[in-house]
């Protein structure tokens, strides 16, 4: 997650009383968006109180997620953030960062395996070269529109990637399909004889 382009080290943000960021690497204000989207393209960053130079990064990472969580693109159940406020002043509490870090570390790896798997399938698949493997292909963008909230770089409700202007007319289409449904049920009658 931890990304940096030319400098040393995560950039410093200011935020000063009257409640503006200041982007000492762009010599810019900047707002909690701009903060996000540099979140999701892997940018590091620290936010320091101008005046005390106390590092509130965190403050300002779980403001972002309440400004998220307000606009409607909400990702913590009730459930889930009633636990959490219960784990406070819990004997556990240490451990629970160290927990959900780790659980969403194993989340975006197993959603890397998963979609590599999809796609190495898909590959080898009798359907490969085909207009099933297309679909399978517009399915696979779709789940990744669907799980872009989890990337780095990604922008939630960003549009999928547009599906590929067919270059054949529907009746083209359909009388590929037809064809290779042909082909295909003509290759399990071998397999059965």
């Amino acid at each position: 997650m931890k990304k940096t382009i030319p400098g040393d080290g995560p950039v410093t943000i200011k935020k000063y009383a009257n409640r503006r960021l200041y982007n000492t690497e762009t010599s810019s204000y900047i707002t909690l968006e701009h903060l996000a989207a540099m979140t999701r393209e892997g940018r590091d960053f620290k936010v320091l109180d101008a005046k005390t130079e106390e590092d509130i990064t965190h403050n300002i990472l779980t403001q972002i997620i309440m400004e998220e969580e307000q606009r409607g693109q909400t990702m913590l159940p009730v459930n889930f953030l009633r636990q959490l406020i219960a784990m406070y002043g819990d004997s556990m509490q240490a451990m629970v960062p160290g927990y959900l870090e780790a659980s969403m570390d194993s989340f975006r790896h197993n959603q890397q395996q998963f979609k590599s798997a999809v796609e190495g399938a898909f590959a080898q698949s009798p359907f490969a070269n085909t207009p099933f493997a297309e679909i399978a292909k517009q399915n696979l963008a779709m789940f990744e529109a669907a799980t872009a909230a989890f990337k780095p770089g990604a922008v939630p409700g960003g549009a999928a990637k547009p599906a590929p202007a067919a270059a054949m007319s529907k009746d083209d289409e359909i009388a590929a399909l037809k064809a290779e449904l042909g082909r295909l049920n003509e290759k399990i009658e071998k397999l059965g004889d």
